[in-house]
């Protein structure tokens, strides 16, 4: 693929998730209290939110597995996307049965979509520089980010949430229409099925140092209760906060992955400190700044170097399910290391502060056996 067709197969990509995560993101903040006006308990809200994010995560190891397998990336990627319709549909029910089951459809568009998507991203990222290209990516996946909850903010001032999940078709027409021009610029993946080598040893590695890191970084939901709780901010300042948090995710990106094509996987050393730095925020103000700029830093890291060292360790031929794989790993870290730091935080933050600092040290020598096959060569 030449370098132009692949910068523009990258942004038309980036520009696919910026629309995705309009429509997602802008939900997803005001989807508890629908679900409560139709009639959810709150634990039944509690419930298909975990359920959601468990199989947007769980899924993508077996879709990862298909799309080598049948090669048909642009067909899971678009199914994925479609599976979108998903959140307008949500204005039409009435029964919140209907509207949860509709959510977890979307997630499950999320796990079919994220491992075809991200190895084709990966052809194109690896001619303009991997880390250059996911971080690119991340950029315009974070302007989506911000602008959905906002966008869904200002139509919930003048007309009410059915007509907010409505107005979601627009981006969601606009997004099938990039995602189709993507698919026109770069539409021989299958080639890559081609390709029979089988990974590396040091891939199963880099799974566990990336479930180890994960595990060890402090969820901001715990951060934002801490301070809220303790009087440090109040309710309307915590989503300021995390805005600030995204914003650093989003700034950081791109050096973050241009440290990436200098260096490689060394880069990936920055992940744990920065991790050891975000329970800053439990000090109250200002040093909760430092903290919470750690943790969007760390999410920028995570997007982008994490990212594409798969496609570095990964051969093409099996890049779909290497993603599949890391990305599930990514989630039950996440999803057992926020359960874990709930529990310490409730029995004293220096537990889970040691918590943070034993698990990023730990995962630093399992980086270095990462590192050591490439030293080698």
């Amino acid at each position: 693929m030449e370098r132009s067709r692949a910068f523009r197969l990258i942004l038309l990509l980036g520009v696919v998730s910026l629309l995705g995560d309009i429509i997602y993101e802008g939900c997803r903040g005001v989807v508890g209290p629908y679900l409560a006006l139709l009639g959810a308990s709150a634990s039944a809200i509690g419930f298909v939110s975990g359920l959601g994010e468990f199989l947007g995560f769980a899924l993508r190891l077996p879709f990862g597995y298909l799309s080598d397998r049948t090669a048909n990336y642009w067909g899971l990627t678009v199914a994925g996307y479609a599976l979108l319709f998903s959140i307008p549909l949500l204005a039409l029910v009435g029964d919140w049965r209907i509207a949860m089951l509709l959510l977890l459809v979307e997630r499950a568009g999320k796990a079919l979509r994220s491992p075809a998507r991200d190895t084709i991203l990966s052809h194109a990222t690896l001619e303009v520089g991997a880390g250059k290209g996911f971080a690119i990516h991340e950029i315009l996946d974070q302007v989506g980010a911000i602008a959905g909850p906002l966008l869904f903010s200002l139509i919930l001032l003048v007309r009410n949430y059915r007509a907010a999940f409505l107005m979601m078709l627009f981006p969601l027409f606009l997004l099938l229409l990039f995602l189709l021009l993507a698919k026109k610029t770069f539409p021989a993946v299958a080639q890559a099925r081609g390709e029979r080598a089988e990974p590396g040893g040091s891939l199963g590695w880099y799974n566990l140092f990336v479930f180890i890191s994960v595990a060890g970084l402090l969820p901001f939901p715990l951060l934002a209760y801490h301070l809220k709780m303790g009087g440090a901010m109040t309710e309307p300042m915590i989503p300021l906060l995390y805005a600030f948090a995204m914003m650093a995710d989003a700034l950081s990106a791109y050096p973050i992955g241009m440290s990436f094509d200098r260096v490689g996987l060394v880069s990936l050393s920055m992940v744990p400190p920065l991790s050891m730095l975000v329970p800053l925020a439990f000090l109250g103000y200002p040093a909760c700044l430092l903290g919470v700029m750690a943790y969007g830093l760390v999410f920028g890291a995570h997007e982008t170097v994490m990212r594409a060292a798969v496609a570095k360790l990964a051969p093409a031929g099996r890049r779909g399910r290497a993603y599949g794989g890391f990305q599930a790993t990514y989630g039950l870290s996440f999803l057992l290391g926020n359960t874990l730091a709930g529990f310490l935080y409730e029995r004293g933050i220096p537990l889970l502060v040691l918590y943070v600092f034993l698990a990023e040290a730990l995962s630093l020598p399992v980086l270095v056996r990462v590192l050591r096959p490439r030293a080698k060569r």
